[in-house]
This record gives C-alpha cells, structure tokens and sequence, in this order.
C-alpha cells in the first residue's frame, strides 16, 4: 500500500502495509459473514489486493460506502488530505473497519497549530510514539522533542495505576473478561463498551424505568433513584473511589486542611462517586449558595470538579500510554502497525468536557476552585489569571486574587457577601457580583501549567453560559467559515444551578444541547486513524454523560433529561418530598387556590386563560378599589394577560424584566397612588430585581412561581386591612405546587372532587 504518511501528514504519518489491512479485512468479513454483491470501480474492473493469506472469495467481496467513507468524503471537501484519503481507499476497496480503528493525537484546527507550536507539544496530546515523516519533520518546532519526553515521563498523573491497564503490551496475551474487569477503571468501562445498531435504535426509543431506591446521605426526605443495576454501595477508602492516585492524595489533603476529619463519608466523595458511575444524574434540590446552602452546593461542586479533572487526565493518559506502545512496536517491526481496537482513543476534536453555568461571578468560583483541585505539579503556571479575574470578576475579587485555599463550606462565590439592603440576603449574594451571563472561555491542561482562554479546539474544558455558546453557534449558520465543531466530542456535560438558566432563557441550553455530538463539518487537524468507532457511528451522544443540578425540578429540566439525555449506561435521579413554604406566610390572610381543568398539556395554556378570563376578570373588572396585583410567572403569559387587559380597556400598569428604569419607577408610583387599578408583575422581573411593590390589596397569582420562595415574599406584600389572594392551578402545576404547599396537600388537591381550598 505504500507509505500513507507521505501522502496524507495529517493522518498520523504512520506506514499501514498491506498485510495488515488485509488481515483485518479478512477478520472483519469473517465477524460479518454476510454477502454483498460485487461492483465495478470506475475503471469496470473491480480492485485488487496482493496475496496476503486472503482468499480469493474476500478479494472480490464488494460492501457499499460505509458511515466512516461518508465521513472522508463530508470532510474531503474541506482538507485535501483527507480527500486524498478517501481515493486511497477507494482505490483499495477499504472498509471503515480497516482504516477507522487506527488514529494519532487529537491536535488543534490549522489555524492554531502554529502557536501550539510555540508553546510546545505538551500543550497538546503529545505523539512522541509516531514516527516523523523526513519530508514532515524538517518545518516542525525543534523544541517538540524535548517537551513531548517531559510529559511522556508523567504519563500524565500515574504509570503504574492498575486501573489504567486496560491497554497490554505487544506481543502479550489480553487478560480474561473478568481478570480485565477488576483492573478497569469507571473511565474504561464506559468508553470500551461498544454499542450494537440494535442496541442504540431501542435506546433512540427507550421509556427509562427506575428500578431501585437508595437513601440519600445527608437527606431525610431524599432517595436517590435509578435505572438497571444498583451501584451505590459503600466504597473500599483504600480504593481512591475510582479517582487517579495524585488527584486523589491532592483532593485529601485539601479536605484535611479544610478541617475536615472523615473523607470517606463526606458530601463530596459521595457526590463523587455517584458522578464517577458515568450514568446520567438529575439533582433537582441542591441547596444553593445563596440560600445559606454553601456546604452542600461546594461538596456537589468538588465532586464534579474531581471528576472532570479525573476524566482529562485519564483521556490524555490513555492517548500517551497508546503513542508509546505504537512507537515501541514500530521500532522492533518498521513494517507492521497494531490492529487493536485499545488504540482507538479519540474523538473528533479536543474538548471532552463542558462546564454550562449561568453568570461569570459563578464561573470565576468554579475556575479557581478548579485550579485550587489541581495538583501542584500540573498548575506551576496558570496562564491569564489576571485577564480571567478581571473580566470574569468584581474589583474585590481582583484585590483578592491571591486567596489562599478556600475550605468547601467556607466559599462565598465572588466574596459577595450580604450588606445592609432592602433586597433579601439571597439575592445580594447572587447578584452582588458579575452578573454577565455571555462568557465562554476555554482551558487546557498541559504537565505544568493549565492555560485559561485556550483556542476551544486545542481546550480540554470549556466553561460558558448557554448565552455565549448559542451566540456561537448561531454565528456559525451565519457564517459558513466558522463553526462549533468543538462541540462534537463532549463526553461529559455539566449544567450546574439550572434553576438559574430557567430564569435566562430555558430554550438557550436546548438548543445548545441539541448541538453537541454532531459529526464535524471539518477535519480540524484531527488524526482520523484513532477515532473511536462509536464517534464515527455517530454514537457519541448515547455515551455522553450528563449531569444537571438544580436548586428545583421543571418541566422543562425534566423533559431535557428524560429526552436529551441518551447514555446507554442509564440514569439516576433524586426523588425528594418538599414540605412546602406556606409557613412562612407571615401576614394573616386567606390564600384561596382555584382549580381548572385541563385536558392536555398543550391546551394548558389556554384553559388557564379562559378560566382567568370568564371566572376571575369579571369579578375585578368593576372594581374601585384598586390594587390589584396579577403576579404571573411566564413572559408569554404576561403577553397574553397584557393584550387582554388592553382589549378590555382596564386600567393597569406593567412590570416585567425588560422594562426600563424609569418606567418601572413610573409604574409603581402610579399603583401606589391608585392612578392604575392593576398592575402586572413576573416572575423573572422579582428575580432579577426583587422589588417591594407598596398598595397591593387583592393579589392574583395567575400561574404560580417556579422559586417556592418568591410565594410567600409576594403574599407578603399585601398591605390592607381586607387583603385576598387568589391562586389558579391545575394538575398540570403538581411540581410547583408541591414545593409550595407540601407534597400530601398538592396530591390531594389535584386529585380531589372539590375544585376550591383554602389556607390561612
């Protein structure tokens, strides 16, 4: 077959002989055993292979352009050596199982390689095990050699873990199935899984069932629950829990000088260990840190910090461990590569892990909390510190950049404290700092430094808002030279406080969820040769693990898990009582809760303004008393209410979370004095201000609030001496309900004959 390095540079440089193609030709068609028929090439002569052992009934078998053809001939219209590629195995009949299990480094887009270069190979996945080209060799970066040893003499984190010895030696014999399965790490056992068509058309289709229940640590109404096998179990603490060695003795001892003395039954090796089983998790009550909940939301942010990092380190030891080997083998037989399916470790580009939070003041709190989790030997140099404080921070955090080692329940997230204000404690600490929500910034792992704001395509995290990833990808539809194709090979998604994104704009993450794993429109400088099979499938999003944790459970958020969320390894997720919030209704009013019937979800809408309209509005419309607040939780709601109002000629005023400044002083001060009978209040509008409206005498709550706080803050509100408060609800509601009344109550009252109820 002839050198493929010298005709295609970017595929690995490596020399594939014939007898090695041909033998797994051969071995792939006795796997198979199914017939094709034959067809001719363009020259109506049909290819020929030289006599390798390879009968003449495998000379002349035909198969059809396989998923891996498609992918050259997509990505040949824009790099001529994968084009090239593509002829090559055109002209010698090549399947995708021949050329799709063999691959070199993941590397940056052509546009980077040039300052990668500069930086060094350890800023990429270093290749000391892949045999230069002459014709190559000469215009690379003599400084490649040197720093491509120093990282192969970590292998990054820990050569002799028996955990990573998945992968054998040449010439030596593989391991029994269950010999391999007690030194495989979670890490192995996902990623080495190989996914059957049968098997990824049932899980396209499949109707998850959670077949077991655990208590939750730390929890008295929580229980953990999940698909397939129970895995929660108490771990060995001489096991590291699945972590590397080095993370793990660095992790401890940033617990014990924390003051902590049990690490074993600690929130965050729990937290850890429930992230490391590589199963989808919904966490629908962690308490935030602006609800006086720092030690539970910082445990559950160790916990994935750890794993993130762990699953890095382990992707790139995998990928250095594999390039050594190669690069032994070569060198005893200059004429053979390996024909392993252990070498295929790659995926279409870099980044394997994206970190979605709402605002920058909360990116800043994960980034140094990750860079303080890092060993010491791997963050000698932080690369733009300065830059990511400064934009990502306040001037007090700047001043106070150079903190030391933060104790988990000590984090204050931005050093944003809570100082004499009207505004509840809750919201100072959430909004006191940067409130941004457009930030996108990648990071990369090099032996001894870690690089904020890395090109995406040479990153092995990306940290961004669901604002900041659309506007990407919305770019990239404008612009056909641009793209996000470093979005295809996300192997694991964290979407922390999406309580908060609900509050943005909800439709922004699903649109940025439905565009990971996509197959990438362009080569990227990727060595196509070690490409897993299940990336070129098209498998990847039904091995990518997603975790989403919430401060409480949507629809939304709900259906994102159970429809976007695909990883064949399965699902866990908190099932939790609420006791609700009625209690702290402090005022002494009669909240009266209206039932109406809906028939489906997608008449919910309508139902729910037909009752306000025939059943509520009349009874308020004559009235001369006046304030009147309708307090209604969705936008497109308040639309509707709004055009109804005007149609009707009421007298009302608006505040919503696109209202200026002055006119929504104006309009306060109009309710106030009674010059505007009613006035229309969402829910985003309180979040994001939380105001004290003053003069509310009859408060209607058209749609109840998804934050169970903001219910009894509005109720209290009312100031007169014959206060009301109407509440409209249905069984559509039972998730907000719950929250608010109580879990027992809510069921009963979506369940029951009576349509009315009352609390004081």
């Amino acid at each position: 077959m002839g050198k493929q390095s010298a005709q295609n540079p970017r595929f690995g440089k490596r020399k594939i002989p014939n007898k090695f193609n041909t033998g797994r030709k051969t071995r792939r068609l006795e796997e198979e055993n199914v017939a094709h028929s034959p067809s001719s090439t363009s020259s109506g002569e049909l290819p020929k292979e030289e006599s390798n052992g390879v009968s003449s009934e495998d000379e002349m078998v035909y198969k059809e352009p396989s998923m891996y053809d498609k992918l050259l001939m997509t990505l040949g219209s824009s790099s001529k050596s994968v084009a090239a590629a593509y002829k090559q195995r055109q002209e010698e009949g090549l399947s995708d199982s021949e050329t799709d299990e063999d691959d070199g480094t993941e590397s940056s887009s052509d546009s980077d390689e040039e300052d990668d270069s500069e930086e060094g190979v350890d800023d990429e996945f270093p290749m000391k095990g892949k045999p230069k080209d002459p014709e190559i060799d000469g215009i690379e970066e003599q400084s490649e050699d040197a720093e491509t040893e120093d990282d192969l003499e970590t292998s990054d984190l820990d050569d002799q873990e028996s955990s990573d010895s998945g992968v054998h030696d040449l010439g030596i014999s593989r391991p029994s199935a269950v010999e391999a399965s007690m030194c495989l790490s979670s890490f192995d056992v996902h990623f080495g899984h190989k996914l059957t068509k049968a098997e990824v058309e049932n899980l396209s289709k499949k109707k998850w069932k959670y077949e077991w229940e655990v208590p939750a640590v730390g929890m008295s109404k929580g229980k953990w629950a999940g698909t397939g096998e129970c895995f929660i179990k108490d771990d060995n603490p001489n096991s590291g829990y699945g972590l590397k060695p080095k993370l793990y003795k660095h992790w401890l001892d940033v617990y014990n000088t924390s003051g902590g003395n049990n690490f074993h039954s600690s929130r965050q090796r729990l937290f850890f260990s429930l992230f490391n089983s590589y199963r989808d998790i919904l966490h629908c009550n962690k308490k935030p840190f602006y609800h006086r909940g720092s030690d539970e939301d910082a445990s559950a942010m160790d916990a994935y910090i750890m794993h993130c990092l762990n699953h890095v380190f382990r992707s790139r030891d995998l990928v250095m461990k594999n390039d050594a080997k190669v690069s032994k083998r070569q060198e005893t037989d200059d004429n053979e590569i390996l024909a392993d399916d252990n070498f295929l470790d790659h995926g279409f580009t870099r980044p394997k892990v994206l970190i979605i939070l709402p605002i920058a003041s909360i990116a800043l709190r994960v980034v140094k909390r990750l860079i303080q989790l890092t060993p010491s030997a791997h963050k000698v140099n932080v690369e733009h510190m300065d830059r990511f404080s400064r934009e990502f921070g306040t001037e007090e955090d700047h001043d106070n950049e150079d903190e030391k080692e933060i104790p988990p329940g000590d984090q204050d997230y931005g050093n944003v404290k809570p100082h004499k204000s009207t505004k509840p404690g809750d919201f100072q600490v959430l909004f006191g700092g940067n409130s941004k929500d457009d930030f996108m910034v990648g990071i990369k792992f090099t032996k001894r430094s870690i690089k904020l704001y890395s090109d995406f395509y040479t990153s092995d995290m990306i940290v961004a808002s669901s604002v900041g990833l659309l506007k990407k990808i919305d770019e990239a539809k404008v612009n056909k030279e641009k793209d996000v194709d470093y979005l295809s090979s996300i192997e694991v998604l964290i979407v922390d406080h999406a309580d908060v994104i609900t509050m943005q704009n909800w439709n922004f993450l699903k649109s940025v969820v439905e565009q990971l794993n996509h197959i990438p429109s362009k080569q990227h400088g990727t060595d196509v040769m070690r490409i897993r099979q299940w990336y070129l499938d098209g498998y990847a999003s039904f091995y990518r693990q997603t975790i989403l944790l919430s401060y409480y459970s949507t629809p939304d958020i709900n259906s994102l898990f159970n429809k976007n969320c695909n990883n064949y390894h399965g699902k866990v997720k908190l099932v939790h009582e609420h006791k609700g919030v009625l209690t702290k209704v402090v005022l002494q009013v009669r909240q009266i809760y209206q039932r109406f019937d809906a028939d489906s979800i997608e008449h919910f809408d309508d139902a729910r303004f037909e009752y306000f309209t025939t059943k509520v509005f009349p009874k308020i419309k004559d009235s001369i008393e006046g304030g009147i607040m309708i307090f209604i939780s969705s936008y497109l709601e308040y639309v509707r209410v709004r055009n109804f109002l005007k149609s009707q000629s009421a007298s009302f005023c608006l505040l919503h979370e696109y209202a200026g400044q002055s006119d929504i002083s104006r309009a306060r001060v109009q309710f106030f004095e009674g010059k505007r009978k009613i006035m229309l209040y969402t829910e985003r509008s309180h979040f994001y201000h939380r105001y004290k409206i003053r003069g509310i005498q009859n408060l209607i709550i058209y749609s109840l609030p998804e934050r169970k706080e903001f219910y009894p803050e509005v109720v209290n509100m009312l100031d007169a001496h014959d206060m009301a408060c109407t509440v409209l609800f249905s069984h559509f509601d039972l998730l907000r309900l719950e929250r608010i009344v109580g879990m027992a109550p809510a069921k009963r009252m979506v369940t029951s004959k009576m349509s009315m109820f009352s609390f004081s």
